[in-house]
């Protein structure tokens, strides 16, 4: 059996949180679909608000606390990654925002993401494409396309109704088929590791290939014969 591993990431401010609660949904439903599948499935929940001071800290310093770096693995470290934001001011909110920030640029390169946003009005649901989406694009993730927003109309009696449900339930089935996809996850990057050998680093491509000194120019001298033969008789 596949063992699978889902990072969750929730931006919620407020507790119990609307936000929470979408992160949860698509959360079981991909994790459902996985095991339909045959995949072993954990999944890592990361409620940003328990990590704002830790963000900003690493945002000053340069360096995460330890709580904050274990997150960090957790994410980078995942085959696939559901992010759901509050919607303020027509964007992402700043932690959301701030958490991603501090993530290496390369660290979700090729990694599925499936989006998410809540708000007080399904107008928001634009910023899902206008801000969230290109985001992560960036980031080069690969971004399933069903985004899923969830208004205050979309529960009822703090369930899900029929539509969110259908929607919740295709973005599962999307980012269920780019993980499966993929090869099982290894963990986070290496920060120390070398990418590159030795040879590459002084910039030789092969044992054979010449080296140029420091400071020098130009093709390596020719042979003694190729001299002596260019000399007046």
């Amino acid at each position: 059996m596949t063992r699978r591993t889902l990072a969750v990431i929730s931006a919620g401010l407020s507790q119990p949180s609307s936000t929470r609660l979408l992160a949860d949904q698509l959360a079981a439903a991909t994790r459902d679909e996985l095991v339909r599948r045959g995949a072993e499935v954990e999944l890592r929940v990361i409620d940003l608000r328990e990590y704002a001071h830790d963000v900003v800290n690493n945002l000053l310093t340069g360096f995460p606390p330890a709580a904050l770096r274990e997150a960090i693995d957790a994410v980078t470290g995942a085959d696939g990654i559901i992010a759901v934001t509050p919607i303020f001011s027509a964007s992402y909110n700043g932690l959301f925002k701030s958490f991603f920030d501090v993530l290496d640029a390369e660290s979700l390169v090729d990694r599925p993401v499936l989006i998410g946003a809540t708000g007080g009005t399904a107008r928001h649901s634009l910023a899902l494409e206008h801000a969230v989406r290109p985001m992560f694009s960036y980031l080069r993730a690969v971004v399933v396309p069903t985004a899923v927003f969830a208004a205050p109309e979309d529960w009822s009696g703090g369930t899900v109704d029929g539509a969110l449900r259908g929607r919740i339930r295709r973005a599962a089935v999307e980012l269920a088929d780019q993980v499966e996809r993929r090869l099982p996850a290894t963990g986070p990057a290496d920060p120390f590791a070398l990418t590159t050998d030795f040879l590459q680093m002084l910039g030789r491509g092969d044992d054979d290939a010449p080296v140029t000194p420091p400071g020098r120019t130009g093709a390596p001298p020719a042979p003694d014969s190729a001299r002596a033969g260019s000399q007046p008789g």
